[in-house]
């Protein structure tokens, strides 16, 4: 199939040879085309430009965008939608004061998905799942990671694993699946963290790598769940079985793990709320990628990852939802870029660069998406009439997309 947008007021994210990512100052660069058409064959960029230059093509569909933008698809680099239930009680917990430790201490947070999941049948995940990934898809993301974590056993780890493999192969954009055993240490462990790391290394690490059911691995390094030796530990099993590593780290204290990341070559180091500037050295010339959600900023009410520093540091940054039950429960890209420029203050610019290109190079498929570049796949976005692409988080309430294309095809939820 063919498709041609004639007439785009803006082709934002243009790329004629597209950088595996952006940072520091490059991150404000964000290239357009005024008045321009855009040429779909065979589900991928075939040729753009502007209207002046346009084929006369027959025998396609045709587009007209007349006051409207396209531009990629947003990339989330880091989202949980495989779970099971809500937690909307905990919700209330937190309105009357708890804090996320609080939750946890009296057996909510984590553990309490883990509980509701162990009862869930894969059937029934997936039908959840499968509703929220279309959900998202609907508000404008064309590629996403998904983790797994709310197992914790070797039985539901694997459970959520094969949801994400199912979603996979049903859904025509690019998902990748995360491997995050270590998300807490489960009840049977709680006084045998060494057993329950011996667990994930010798028995769930291989049985994932045999059915080829995770392409990354993931840890939360932080005070009281796992420890940046703990995390180097992971992620050098993982390693040995060429399972690059993705960590949460920083999201409430400081405690090295960004440089182990770093040295350990992970892909991305998600949440960093709080960065010093050991930190900061450490990213800088690195290919690791920091990756701000500022949904679980919001929800929570913590500390912004300071985006500001950090590119003025000359770092890159990706934006992600962190999509879960406890703790983002909103997979909305839209708002993260609105939240990025409302409370990070990055300019709507940054903020787009860090939701298409970057997030597409913190979960590995900056080659198949992320810019508007001839030969990547035509994940798309067609907004409503618009003034320009500041629009788009200026009406931060609003999701202005009119059409989502995956792979050239208009996605219908």
């Amino acid at each position: 199939m063919e498709k041609l947008f004639i007439n785009i007021k803006e082709l934002v994210q243009v790329r004629s040879e597209a950088p595996q990512f952006v940072a520091g100052a490059q991150m404000n660069e964000l290239p357009i085309i005024a008045n321009a058409f855009l040429w779909i064959k065979d589900g991928l960029i075939k040729e753009y430009g502007s209207m002046d230059a346009c084929p006369a093509l027959t025998d396609m569909e045709t587009i007209d965008a007349t006051g409207r933008l396209v531009l990629p698809a947003w990339c989330d680099s880091h989202t949980h939608i495989v779970y099971a239930g809500n937690r909307e009680g905990e919700f209330v917990d937190k309105i009357k004061g708890l804090s996320y430790e609080d939750i946890a201490q009296k057996g909510g947070g984590i553990l309490n998905s883990t509980k509701v999941l162990a009862n869930t049948s894969e059937d029934e995940l997936y039908e959840q799942s499968k509703e929220r990934l279309l959900g998202v898809m609907h508000e404008g993301t064309g590629a996403i990671e998904i983790k797994s974590g709310y197992g914790l056993t070797v039985d539901s780890e694997l459970k959520m694993l094969r949801v994400i493999q199912r979603l996979k192969a049903e859904f025509n954009l690019p998902i990748k699946a995360t491997f995050l055993g270590a998300h807490t240490i489960p009840e049977a462990y709680k006084n045998n963290k060494e057993g329950y790391l011996l667990l994930l290394t010798d028995v769930l690490l291989p049985e994932i790598k045999k059915e080829n059911l995770a392409d990354y691995i993931d840890v939360f390094c932080e005070k009281g769940y796992f420890s940046v030796e703990d995390t180097e530990r992971l992620m050098q099993a993982g390693a040995a079985l060429s399972i690059k590593a993705k960590i949460h780290v920083n999201q409430f204290n400081a405690i090295g793990g960004v440089a182990a990341g770093v040295k350990n070559n992970a892909l991305s180091l998600d949440h960093l709320e709080l960065i010093n500037d050991e930190d900061i050295t450490a990213i800088k010339d690195s290919k690791t990628m920091p990756v701000a959600l500022p949904g679980c900023s919001f929800f929570l009410n913590i500390p912004y990852t300071p985006a500001r520093k950090m590119i003025d540091a000359d770092l890159p940054i990706a934006l992600a939802s962190d999509y879960n039950p406890g703790s983002a429960p909103s997979g909305n890209m839209n708002f993260a870029v609105a939240a990025a420029c409302i409370k990070m203050k990055m300019t709507p610019e940054e903020a787009i660069n860090a939701a298409t290109i970057n997030g597409a190079y913190a979960m590995g498929v900056e080659a198949e998406v992320g810019s508007i570049t001839v030969g990547k796949k035509a994940n798309l976005l067609l907004t409503d009439k618009v003034n320009s692409y500041h629009s788009l988080p200026y009406n931060f309430g609003s999701n202005l997309i009119d059409k989502v294309f995956i792979s050239g095809e208009e996605f219908c939820k």
